[in-house]
């Protein structure tokens, strides 16, 4: 029997809306989810009331022209708004495109001539250069305010010849379910690797119910537990790792704007949050011994064993590993498994995993360190694909394995240790950096010759990017050029994605 037609199978008459129905019925008064912004009131919207709202979205989208497939874009902060405008997408079978916040204009341009978006939703803050970087969009919808700060008097001014966030809501009783479809895409987020440009990895109807299903049971989140989201909503983070664990088994979401070291344990008190994801940059406060006594944290998901962390923090660090393309936790450790120091735990249920020596193609024994290769369902465990790229397509899978780029070796009891990532992807404060993206655009200025961009420790976001510049022929005046070819990626790369100096160099190392 195929075993991908049977995994498919296992998912049949399931899908985000289904979910959003169960709990709706079975749980209308328990909070869903929860706004809690830096400043001003905050929101709760029961499971009856978000599905509510989320059901007038998709009719909303609905009349505006937007089906089943189309692309829309939802370039935010985090803010309810684009979770609704997200969940509203998927309900009505189109597929909304989260985009990271930090990205430039052209990098916009790229991301909606990619996909063919035909709307987005944005904030005041965004809604110029949007409108300047996708002049194909059929419309643009913004929210009222930039994640519950007031807009400048500039963006609203800028803001005010757009459709509202009020305006997308339609009436709930003309929308007409349509039948569930596991395999139908319901999202697309943008992942930097290898590649001069990043990829578009679709995630299935089928992905986000995979996650909600093995996320609960990676991290023992129950119904009666709180997970607050900081990470940016246009990561799989926010996304699978956490708010469709919450959706899995009838939990609430606590949302904030984006990490605040001075708001984080008050949020977590207010709202008895019971788990969380722990990044480098929020240790300080997770660690810090005059945090309150009466929390509810038990839970922190970290990517390795760390005994010492659990300590620290007076609650659980849990282990799990995985990227955009593997939906959720691939590979995860619990506290009470007592697995070695630094380990990143064993293998998921519903993964497989393979150790492979990147020159041979051979398996590695135990204790030899190669390649990181998963196996799953693409559409269920796997994302499905990156969108209208068959080349990346062809060169992430070999064989039905999908190639991680992350070098590990397996230790003794199946325990699996990270080593090292692949040295052309940078680690910036959390965000994954394409080298040869940076170098694509450095080598184009008429002064370089050639360019290696390398990643440089930072004590705040791990490392930072630096580029390595071999001049061409000719007397150049090295300091103009540096700051040209900052100033250019400045124009055309996110932040974090800009070197922080560039050195020149008669060769490189060989």
């Amino acid at each position: 029997m195929d075993t991908t037609a049977l995994d498919r199978f296992q998912m049949h008459g399931q899908d985000i809306p289904r979910l959003l129905d169960h709990w709706a019925t079975h749980k209308p008064d328990h909070a869903a989810l929860v706004w809690a912004p830096r400043e001003g009131a905050g929101q709760r919207w029961t499971y009856a009331e978000l599905r509510r709202d989320v059901r007038r979205i998709a009719a909303g989208l609905g009349a505006r022209g937007v089906g089943v497939g189309d692309k829309v874009l939802i370039h935010a902060e985090n803010c309810p708004e684009m979770v609704l405008a997200w969940l509203g997408c998927a309900v009505l079978g189109a597929v909304g495109v989260t985009t990271n916040t930090k990205s430039v204009g052209a990098e916009m341009t790229y991301f909606a001539e990619h996909t063919g978006a035909v709307a987005a939703l944005t904030q005041p803050q965004y809604a110029a250069m949007v409108a300047e970087a996708a002049p194909a969009l059929r419309w643009i919808a913004v929210t009222p305010d930039n994640s519950g700060e007031a807009p400048s008097d500039e963006q609203a001014a800028a803001a005010a010849g757009f459709a509202t966030f009020a305006d997308l809501f339609g009436d709930e009783a003309t929308f007409t379910d349509r039948d569930p479809d596991p395999m139908l895409p319901f999202g697309i987020m943008f992942t930097s690797g290898t590649t001069s440009r990043p990829k578009a990895v679709v995630h299935t109807h089928a992905n986000a119910v995979w996650a909600s299903r093995i996320g609960p049971r990676n991290i023992d989140l129950t119904t009666d537990d709180t997970y607050l989201i900081y990470p940016p909503f246009f990561h799989v983070n926010a996304q699978s790792w956490s708010f469709f664990a919450v959706l899995g088994v009838g939990a609430t979401a606590v949302l904030m704007p984006k990490w605040s070291q001075s708001n984080f344990w008050p949020v977590v008190v207010d709202n008895g949050v019971t788990h969380v994801s722990v990044m480098p940059f929020a240790m300080g406060a997770l660690g810090n011994p005059e945090r309150p006594k009466d929390h509810k944290l038990r839970v922190g998901v970290f990517g390795l064993i760390m005994p010492d962390l659990d300590r620290m923090f007076g609650i659980g660090v849990y282990a799990a590993y995985g990227m955009t393309e593997t939906v959720t936790h691939a590979i995860t450790g619990k506290p009470a498994e007592r697995l070695p120091v630094r380990s990143m735990g064993h293998v998921t249920p519903g993964y497989e995993i393979a150790v492979v020596d990147k020159e041979t193609g051979e398996l590695c024994a135990e204790g030899e360190t190669g390649e990181l290769w998963l196996r799953g369902t693409r559409g269920i465990q796997l994302f499905l694909e990156y969108y209208a790229n068959p080349e990346a397509n062809a060169k992430a899978f070999e064989d039905g394995w999908f190639k991680t780029g992350d070098m590990v070796k397996m230790g003794p009891g199946g325990n699996v240790f990270y080593q090292e990532r692949d040295k052309d992807l940078l680690k910036v404060g959390g965000e994954n950096v394409s080298a040869k993206e940076v170098e694509d655009l450095v080598v184009a200025h008429p002064a370089v010759q050639s360019v290696a961009v390398v990643g440089k420790t930072h004590d705040f976001l791990n490392e930072v990017a630096v580029a390595f510049v071999i001049p061409t022929a000719g007397d150049h005046d090295r300091d103009a050029v540096a700051a040209e070819i900052i100033d250019t990626c400045k124009q055309k790369l996110a932040t974090f994605k800009v070197p922080r100096a560039v050195y020149f160099v008669d060769s490189f190392p060989t």
